[in-house]
């Protein structure tokens, strides 16, 4: 029954998160990327700690001796992926985005494998490498030749460089403490919002800020409420339930999510290599989390 529980909640997980990407598009014009970013989780921050104040407070002592291992991590998974991830959408698409972030759990498996010697089934190699292949066909604009000439999408390679940041912050969660999970996610959500204030600043110093219009805030309240709050608590308790390898796989259904989205509600053109790439990924997740359940047992 734990299986249940982690698949419910690690798929709201990935349509809030396939969410956050059209969001991301959205904003464009309305609130800068680093703006969006501080205020995401500033807000985030302190309507969290308004309900679980009395959570960090029994827990204060933990957090007190793990408060670098804490920082560390909000800074990671929340602040620097989402600086990448809204800078990204500057220069491609919420698709490619979306299909992008696909990558995570290859990395995931090799990084739980090469540092941790994490036991992975062939089956779970094999839906990786179509995962990835998948990936690779999307920041390729559907062409693998590209890559090979390092012809890459600025906006493709810095959504790349989020994937590597989130991976490795989810192959890092293992160390977290025992902790209330509201208590985590608000010293998640402090790191956030104190180190993405200096990108918000070096932005409004270099004259590419763009303070929020009426859209600009409700891009801000989708992203503290869904992607921020309610994304996380879950992805969290997801990989409390299934572990990191399996949880990490359901990151493959942002791309659907991600790719619905950006037709119905962005009108983006989805071409023949995105639904090469999401039947690869479909194929990838089925594959690998069916046979990581059946090794878990």
């Amino acid at each position: 029954m734990h299986h249940r529980k982690a698949y419910a909640l690690l798929l709201m997980t990935t349509l809030f998160w396939g969410g956050n990407a059209i969001a991301g598009k959205l904003a464009i014009g309305h609130v800068s990327p680093m703006l969006l970013t501080a205020a995401r989780w500033i807000a985030a921050f302190l309507l969290l700690l308004i309900i679980g104040m009395p959570r960090v407070t029994a827990d204060w002592p933990v957090i007190r001796q793990n408060l670098w291992l804490l920082a560390g991590l909000g800074f990671l998974g929340f602040t620097l992926f989402n600086v990448a991830l809204y800078s990204a959408l500057l220069y491609t698409t919420a698709i490619n985005v979306s299909i992008e972030q696909a990558g995570i759990p290859m990395l995931i498996f090799l990084a739980n494998f090469l540092l941790f010697r994490t036991r992975v089934t062939w089956a779970q190699i094999l839906g990786s490498v179509l995962s990835i292949v998948g990936v690779l066909l999307t920041a390729s604009h559907g062409s693998l030749s590209r890559l090979l000439d390092l012809e890459v999408n600025f906006g493709d390679a810095l959504m790349l460089l989020a994937v590597l940041l989130y991976s490795g912050y989810t192959v890092a969660l293992r160390f977290k403490p025992a902790i209330h999970w509201q208590s985590m996610i608000i010293v998640l959500c402090g790191s956030a919002a104190l180190t993405s204030i200096p990108f918000a600043i070096a932005e409004i110093w270099y004259g590419a800020a763009i303070l929020p219009d009426l859209i600009g805030w409700s891009v801000i309240a989708y992203t503290v409420l869904f992607p921020s709050i309610l994304a996380q608590v879950f992805y969290i308790r997801g990989v409390e339930l299934i572990g990191a390898n399996r949880a990490g796989l359901f990151v493959n259904l942002v791309p659907i999510f991600g790719t619905l989205l950006s037709i119905l509600i962005l009108g983006e053109d989805f071409q023949t290599y995105h639904a090469l790439a999401m039947v690869l990924v479909i194929s990838g997740i089925w594959l690998a989390e069916h046979s990581g359940r059946k090794s878990a047992g």
